[in-house]
This record gives C-alpha cells, sequence and structure tokens, in this order.
C-alpha cells in the first residue's frame, strides 16, 4: 500500500525522511516543530538550519535527522491561515509538492507527513486533508514511494486515546451479540427493537403502540420506524423506553415535525440529503469538506435528483450533515444501503456516529488501527 495514515508520534517513526512544518526564520515555535528540533537534538538541528538560512512559506529544505530514526528532516515552511484568499491553498499544496520531490531525489523509499498548517498554522484540518490526498496521490500515480500521514503527534490524541476503549468493547459486543442473532435466529427483530424477543414481541409492542398513537405504525428496517420517526426530535427516544403516555406527549409536541418529515419518505438519496442540509441550517461548504470530498462531486450530487452514490460517499455525507444514527440508517436506506452488523467497518463507523463524532480523519484512523479499508484513499 503506497498511502497510509497513522496515528503516532512523527518523530518516532521509522522512515528515510519525515517532513517538519518549519519556520520561516531558523528557529523553532511549537506543535510538531518543536518536538522535532527536541528529539533530534535542538542544538545539532539548529546549526544545520542557520545554514540554510531565510525561506518563504512555501519552500523545503533537506537536513539530516540526527537522533531521529528517520534519516532525513524535510523542513517545509507551513503558511499560516488567515481566510484562504491570501492563497493559502496553494502555499499548502507546495509543501506537500516541494517535499515529496525532494525525498525522490534523495532517494528515499518511505516518507512521513503531518498534517501541515492545521495545527498552531491555524488551516482548517478537513480542508488540510483534502490537500494532502490531493498531492500525495497526484505525486503517486508517477512515483514508487510509501507515503505515511501522521495525523496526530503525542500530544493531540486525547480524542482516539478516550474513544479507544470505548470502541474496543463496543465492536466486541455489537459484533458478537448479532453473530449469536444470525446463528440463533430473531436477527430481524433485534436489529430493530433492541431487547425485545421473537416476532411475537414485536406484534405486541406495534399493537400497543398503535392503540395509544390512534395511528397505524411500521416498525421495519425498509421504512421509517418508530426509532427514526423520534430522531425527528432533537430528543433520543428509543421506542423501548417508551411508556403510553410518553408516546402521547411525544407525538402531540412533534407532531408538526413529525408530518413534515413524513413529506419526505419517497424522497431520492439527493432529495432528503439536500432536505437534512437545510434543516440543520448548514451550508453545501461545511458538508463537502467535513466530509472530506471534492466540491466537483458534491456538484454532481446537488444537481441530480437521482444520483446514486456509492456506499462510501453515502457514508461520508452522513458524517458531512452530523447525523445521528437514525438519520444516518435513514439516508443510507434511500441509496439502498444499510449498516451491516456483521461488517466491522460499518460497526466502527456506527459508534463515531452513535457518540457524535463526526470526523472522517478519527474514523479512518480507528478503521486504519484495525486492519480495515480507509474511506479516505
Amino acid at each position: 500500500m503506497p498511502f497510509k495514515i497513522v496515528r503516532n508520534d512523527i518523530t518516532k517513526m521509522h522512515v528515510d525522511a519525515i517532513v517538519n512544518t518549519a519556520n520561516e526564520a531558523p528557529q523553532y515555535s511549537d506543535g510538531v516543530d518543536r518536538a522535532v528540533y527536541h528529539a533530534a537534538g535542538v542544538k545539532e538541528l539548529l546549526a544545520e538550519r542557520k545554514k540554510i538560512g531565510w525561506m518563504k512559506e512555501g519552500e523545503v529544505a533537506i537536513t539530516p535527522g540526527f537522533k531521529l530514526p528517520a534519516k532525513y528532516i524535510i523542513h517545509a515552511v507551513s503558511p499560516c491561515y488567515i481566510d484562504g484568499t491570501f492563497g493559502e491553498e496553494q502555499l499548502l499544496r507546495e509543501c506537500y509538492s516541494k517535499s515529496l520531490q525532494l525525498a525522490y531525489e534523495n532517494k528515499c523509499e518511505t516518507i512521513a507527513f503531518p498534517l501541515i498548517s492545521t495545527g498552531c498554522f491555524g488551516y482548517p484540518k478537513e480542508e488540510g486533508m483534502r490537500i494532502a490526498l490531493d498531492e500525495i496521490n497526484a505525486f503517486l500515480m508517477s512515483h514508487d514511494m510509501l507515503v505515511y500521514l501522521v495525523v496526530f503527534d503525542t500530544e493531540s490524541t486525547k480524542l482516539g486515546l478516550n474513544l479507544y476503549p470505548n470502541l474496543e468493547a463496543y465492536i466486541d459486543h455489537n459484533y458478537v451479540c448479532e453473530k449469536r442473532e444470525e446463528e440463533y435466529g430473531n436477527r430481524y427483530f433485534g436489529s430493530v427493537v433492541k431487547g425485545a424477543q421473537g416476532y411475537d414481541a414485536y406484534k405486541q409492542e406495534r399493537e400497543r403502540v398503535e392503540k395509544a398513537l390512534k395511528v397505524p405504525v411500521e416498525i421495519d428496517e425498509c421504512c421509517m420506524s418508530m426509532e427514526t420517526v423520534c430522531s425527528a426530535s432533537s430528543k433520543s427516544i428509543s421506542v423501548k423506553d417508551m411508556d403510553v403516555d410518553s408516546y402521547k406527549d411525544f407525538y402531540e409536541e412533534n407532531e408538526s415535525a413529525l408530518k413534515e418529515r413524513m413529506k419526505h419518505m419517497s424522497d431520492t438519496f439527493q432529495q432528503y440529503l439536500l432536505y437534512l442540509i437545510e434543516v440543520k441550517g448548514l451550508t453545501p461548504a461545511e458538508v463537502y469538506k467535513r466530509a472530506i470530498i471534492t466540491k466537483q462531486l458534491f456538484s454532481k450530487i446537488k444537481v441530480n435528483p437521482n444520483y446514486h452514490p456509492d456506499k462510501a460517499t453515502a457514508m461520508r455525507l452522513c458524517v458531512g450533515v452530523k447525523l445521528n444514527i437514525d438519520e444516518t440508517k435513514d439516508l443510507l436506506s434511500r441509496a439502498g444501503y444499510a449498516l451491516s452488523p456483521c461488517d466491522k467497518r460499518d460497526i466502527i463507523f456506527s459508534f463515531f456516529i452513535e457518540n457524535n463524532v463526526h470526523d472522517m480523519i478519527e474514523i479512518d484512523i480507528a478503521l486504519e488501527e484495525h486492519g480495515l479499508p480507509c474511506f479516505i484513499e
């Protein structure tokens, strides 16, 4: 695999070259820059950097790695992000493209990048990731090199480290439970109303709800379930946790929201996606940047009501719109997809959605650490 996203301390990467987010002046500052200097040896590296002298944003230079496992350090002068209108994107692209070319000229077979400029230099993380992928993939089209993108250093792994134990428990519970249901039956109902036992319990629950609300209720994986209907409200209410009075109160309180949601039951994937974006008050740019898909791809989706995305794109858009788990299942179903209880990739994705972590980079790192295909390629 020529490209991998990893969670690690870049100063500990055993590669031919690591890339440092350098200053214009021959000195070091906070973040990755400080970590690299201290790991390599401040005195030796600073003396070498002074030989290079002043560098402009977007320029790169190479020095020995000194005490690092890496043979070389490529110093890329990162642009400070202002508002995106001062040429920051082009300068950031040059940091990646010139670093890769310099590594190639020095016969490097492996190289590790941080997510340049997205720390103390202020570049938006999702946009920085998109630019990194563009430039790395363009280089790898014509060059043979193993490229690592080291997304988090040791000081910024708090999210992943805090989530990781819970993620393992979540995978174990869901994967094992669903495998048991598959082997012993009752899988259909177990995936719709958790905790109920068998089809008889399903019928009793449906009849109870219908009697309370005086309207027919469908609880089905292929259409809008009561749990999906409940997600029309900001409240998170599970069917199994509600008594009859609660159903009545909830229905009366959210009747207008439910009617609005019902109007969109026959929407295509594209129509429902645009509806959700509007309801949540988001802009298209916010959505495609968070999903880390191109503006061009999003534009294709936007103008075609019958656009049919692949599953990975549909899942990324769920992250982009910051959907909850019920909304995610609903939107995916409109493209003919479901989150499989027998697919660890889907289970990990569900974990992040259920925990309101709408971060494609974190999701991909978790997938990489479990040896699963990433969304970002």
